[in-house]
This record gives structure tokens, sequence and C-alpha cells, in this order.
């Protein structure tokens, strides 16, 4: 494999450090950080999120294998993160090439680069990586000299517009994923690297859990659709099957997480108590791609507890999952922990709280260590009817009397998201989000006896994702959606009696038309991704580095080679019959059930959640050989001496 150099490159670095922001984010050397000796390890992993320090440190996924992979003998994995320009700039005119944070190796000496995308925005940032790196940019430019190039996370359900820039994906959980590779790359290499660099990747397809874009072809019809993905090489499945961990319990990490040295967006340990979703909500990829739903057991969650606090002396954990307060025994967790750490003061949180799953009693045990602080409700929709479209099965009478109880026991914030953009829906279902605050804060002051209450309405625009029932959906426009959105500020502002109680936050419409355009892009759009990167496009995720005219601007250049543009991602509508970009990768979800829930999204009709109702043969259990997994376990976090003690 790499043939470079693997020295580290810390002696040219440290001399541009104090020319840069935040130089202490490149330096490394964190609280649980792993180095081990290069010339011991015959597989070597750089591992990054393609993201700034701040927001890639605390990343769970990066974090996880970053530790399993380090856990293996003879296997080695360090991690990279996005470098801002100003670095960028003198590392080019240095010649600094991409570097590890934990010993400052050259990113183009590993055997394997693995990148974690939890949004498509990253996907400038990773060709910034690679090109510093010194890694052609298209993997058909690669030799055996530059490392395996593979994609992770939720974004890789649908690789295809960076299928030319990577060697290969993985779908679903990592952990048992970089250990499989690891296993191939290593022998492989041991029989003296045979066939060279397409050999190893022909060996990873084979296993059928790796996706490797070059070994197949995408025909497209005269129109602008795709007519099929086919493979090109004989052994390679037609289709690729996902990854999923079955027993969380066995799966206890991070053991030792990370503590940075430089301020991040999540001071704090997290434990993800499960993961999963079967709430049904019909925009909602993570939850679609990540079922069935499989919870920690509560002691497998104290045990993470008791061990990562020790490790990292943080002062607050985070529950983490897609909805935290559905574990099946949500309560016993947050009373055995804010019990165990009262003395320590150790502070408790889940990241947002269903409307419907919300108590005082549990809210009580959260904020018993730590402070109070605002609550996060996410009704999604403006108006009972949209409501029913996206599933989201929560009326205003419960947002209401939820609130009301939280108001009423003491809490004076509570921050409530929504979506605009819902497919069918109208000016009026987005006014009425106006209607629900005003009586959210109306209720509030009735409960509490104060005026001094707030409620901050934060608006996201909806971008339809692959895997989910909305993946046929069109998208609103950029100007349809900023109108909308104005037409609701005008009515908060213009409330004289609670506008000033009710904060407003949207984001407009543009940064969620480039999204659409790279969630259910094919590769045709990675022409336009090419050419925004060689344009200085870094960093899409950052209001102050994002340029939609300059997305738009390449798209105009690049895409009408193929017969499409922009609108033609974006908001157009699939039908039945169209072969999707992501089709050839299995999600486990039945693509009729997926269109037979779209049909009842158009006529309003609700799903239950399956988890505790009969199945509704969405396909990923008898698909992926796996089932729901939820307690109560009838185990205690306690007994275990309360800390302290």
């Amino acid at each position: 494999m790499p043939v470079e150099s693997a020295a580290s490159v810390f002696p040219q670095l440290e001399a541009l450090l104090p020319h840069v922001q935040k130089p202490i984010q490149y330096v490394g050397g964190e609280l649980n950080s792993t180095v081990k000796p290069w010339e011991e390890c015959e597989v070597r992993w750089a591992l990054m999120y393609p993201d700034a320090y701040e927001v890639g440190l605390p990343n769970q996924g990066v974090m996880i294998l970053y530790e399993v992979l380090n856990e293996r003998d003879g296997v080695l994995a360090e991690r990279t993160y996005s470098v801002w320009p100003d670095l960028e700039k003198l590392m080019r005119e240095h010649e600094v090439p991409q570097f590890t944070v934990d010993s400052h190796r050259p990113v183009g000496a590993f055997d394997l680069f693995g990148l974690s995308f939890s949004t498509e925005l990253g996907y400038t940032n990773m060709l910034a990586a690679l090109d510093l790196a010194g890694i052609p940019l298209e993997a058909a430019d690669r030799t055996v000299a530059h490392p395996l190039v593979v994609a992770g996370g939720h974004a890789a359900f649908n690789p295809e517009p960076v299928a030319d820039f990577i060697d290969c994906a993985v779908i679903g959980d990592g952990e048992q994923a970089v250990l499989e590779i690891t296993d191939v790359v290593r022998a492989w290499k041991a029989e003296g690297m045979p066939g060279g660099r397409d050999e190893v990747l022909l060996r990873l397809a084979k296993t059928g859990g790796v996706y490797v874009p070059r070994f197949y072809d995408v025909e497209y019809l005269p129109d602008g659709r795709i007519a099929r993905t086919v493979p090109n090489r004989s052994g390679v499945p037609w289709r690729v099957s996902k990854h999923t961990v079955m027993d969380l319990d066995e799966w206890p990490y991070p053991k030792q997480p990370l503590v940075p040295l430089a301020e991040t967006v999540h001071e704090r340990m997290s434990v993800e108590i499960f993961r999963g979703c079967t709430r049904g909500c019909r925009f909602c990829q993570a939850g679609m791609i990540t079922r069935p739903v499989r919870e920690r057991s509560i002691t497998g969650i104290g045990d993470m507890v008791e061990k990562g606090l020790r490790a990292t002396g943080f002062e607050e954990v985070g529950l983490l999952s897609l909805s935290s307060a559905d574990h099946s025994e949500i309560g016993d967790v947050a009373k055995g922990l804010a019990d165990r750490y009262e003395e320590e003061k150790i502070g408790l949180s889940l990241p947002s709280t269903r409307v419907d799953a919300f108590n005082v009693d549990l809210a009580n045990e959260l904020t018993r260590n730590g402070r109070r602080s605002g609550l996060t409700f996410a009704p999604e929709g403006g108006s009972e009817r949209m409501r029913k479209v996206i599933n989201k099965m929560v009326s205003e009478e419960d947002l209401i009397r939820t609130v009301s109880t939280a108001y009423g026991n003491g809490w004076r914030q509570v921050k409530l998201y929504f979506m605009c953009g819902l497919p069918t829906e109208t000016d009026e279902d987005v006014l009425q989000i106006a209607d629900m605050a005003t009586r959210v804060i109306a209720e509030g002051r009735a409960a509490s006896g104060r005026s001094d209450i707030r409620a901050t309405v934060s608006i996201g625009g909806f971008v339809p994702k692959p895997h989910t029932p909305f993946q046929w959906a069109p998208q609103l426009s950029p100007e349809d959606t900023d109108a909308r959105l104005a037409k609701l500020r005008d009515k908060i502002r213009g409330d004289k009696k609670y506008g000033r109680s009710i904060g407003f936050r949207y984001h407009d419409g543009k940064p969620g038309i480039v999204e659409g355009l790279l969630s259910r892009g094919d590769r045709r759009v990675g022409a336009v991704i090419r050419a925004v990167y060689e344009d200085g496009g870094r960093f899409d995720g950052w209001r102050e580095y994002f340029s939609y005219d300059r997305w738009m601007a390449c798209a105009e250049k690049t895409l009408p080679a193929f017969g499409v543009d922009v609108d033609w991602y974006t908001t157009r509508e699939r039908s039945y019959e169209e072969v999707l970009p992501w089709d050839h990768l299995d999600s486990g979800l039945d693509k009729d059930w997926l269109w037979e829930d779209w049909q009842d999204a158009l006529d309003e009709t609700e799903v239950e959640d399956c988890r505790w109702t009969p199945c509704f043969d969405c396909g990923v259990c008898p698909s992926m050989q796996t089932e729901i997994q939820i307690g109560p376990t009838g185990r205690k976090l306690l007994p275990l001496s309360v800390a302290g003690k």
C-alpha cells in the first residue's frame, strides 16, 4: 500500500500554527487519544469527520470506530479533521500534507482513509482533504500507492454523487464493518497485494457488505432518468446490504471518550442508549435507515456512564438516541443516574424530547443535579393536517398540555422546532405555527402566573431524503420557502400581545436546495461537487462559507451536458416506476412499503409505532434477519454505591 514517508510532519506544521486561528485544534494529545507504534501495525486507518475539529471531535461515530480499531492487535487508527481555510492556504504554500492529529502523520501514508458523512454538505471538505493528502480526487486515477477511500455515515446510504471520488462505501453500523474490511486488507497485504487495488476492492465487494462504485455501471434513459444500475464484474452482488449491530451491550463504545483540547460544540460525555426508531416520521431518514430499534440495557448504560465519567472528568452526560425518552426504561435510567451522581452534581441531558414522551418526573430527574435549561420539542408540522401527512402523531392539545406542565413546574424557556416545505403544505399550514406559538405563551403565562416566559420557534427547510417515504416528493423552491417564512415572520411580529415573547429563527431556502441536490443526486452530480471545490467551495455547512450562487453557477456549467438541471433533482416529483440512484443499496426497507406510506401521507393517514403494535411489513426485520429489541429487562441500575458515599 502507500509507500510515502510516514514520518511526523509536526516540525513543518508547528512553524505555521502561530499564524492561524485556534491552533490548539491541530496539536493532538487529547485525554484518551491513542498513538500506536506505526511499524508494529499491518493495517492503518486515518479516520475523518469532514468538518472542523470543534464539530468533528465529539462525533460519536468516529470516536467509536477509533476505539474499536485501536483495540485490535496489529491495527491502528488515527484521526484527521478539516483544516480551516487559513491553515489550508499555508499548508499549500509550505507543502505540508493533510495530517492526523494523533501523530501528525501524512494521511496519504495510511492504508485506508475512512470518512464519516452525517450530512452531504461535507463533500467539498472531503475533496480538500484528498487534495491536501496528495491522493488523486478521482478513484480511477489512484494506484496501489494510495489509501483506499471509504465513505460511511448516514449520507453514505446514497453515495452516488461522490461515486467518482470514493473507492467504496459502507452503509449502516460501522463497528463490525471496519473490522471485516481490516481483515480483508490485512490478508491481501500479507499475500503481497496480488492484483493490486482492483483485487482488494473486488474482495471487499464480494463480501456483500461493501459497495464499490467502479464495479457498477449506470445506464440512463433518453429523458435523463436511470434505466438501471448493474454490476460489471462477476461475483459482485446486485444489491449491497446495510450492517446492523444487534446487541449493543456487546459494543459498549466509546469506553474512553476523547476529551477535547479546544472548545467543541458538545462539552459532555455521551452514551447512546438505543439505536433505531419506529415512530415512522416520514421525513426522517435517520429513523428509517437505522431500524430496527435496539435498546442498550439499563445496566449497560449505567456501566458506560460510570466508566466514561471516570475516564473523562466531564460533568454532564448526554443520553443519546433518535428519541431518547422512548427508551422503555428511561424513567429508571434517569432516576438511577440522578441518584448515583447526586453528590457529584453530574447533570443529565436528552437531545430533544418528544411531546408525548415528556413528563415532569423525567424532566425533574434530568435537571436534579444540573442546571435547568430550556426544553426543546419538535412538533415539526404547524397544523394538525401536516402532522398527519408526516406521521408525527402529536396533537396541538398534547403540545399545549405538555408545555403548560413545564411552565407550571418552573421552566421559563421552550424551543419549538418545525419544518417548512413539507409535501402538500400550504401557506395556511405554516401560518398555524404562529397560532400554536401564541397559545403556548398564553397557556404558559396562565400556568406559571408569570409574564417573563418565552418560546422560540425554530424552522428548518424540508429536504427529501433517500430511503424514506418522501424520497419521491418534490422539494419547495427557495423562493416559495422564503415567501412562506416571511409571511410567518410578519404574523408573529405583528402580534402585539404575544409577539415579543416569541423568538423566531429560520434558515432561508437556499442551503436546502443544495442539500437536496446532493441527497437525491446521482453520479452526474459529482461534476458539480468537483466544480464547486475547484472554485473554492469549503465548509458548506457553515453559513459564513456557504455560497448558493457558487453552487448554482457550477451546476449551470456542468449539468446541461447531461440534459438535467438543479430543478430536475430537487423540485421534481418522482413516479413509482422511476429507478432511484440508491435502489441497489439495501437499507432493508421494502420499496413497495415506502411507496404505500407515501400514498398514506398524501391521504393524510397515520401509521402507529410498530414497537407496540403488530408488524407493518416495512421489510427490515425479515430481510436483515434482525428484530426489535426492547425492555423492560427487569434489571435495575442500582444497587451500585452512590458516588461520593
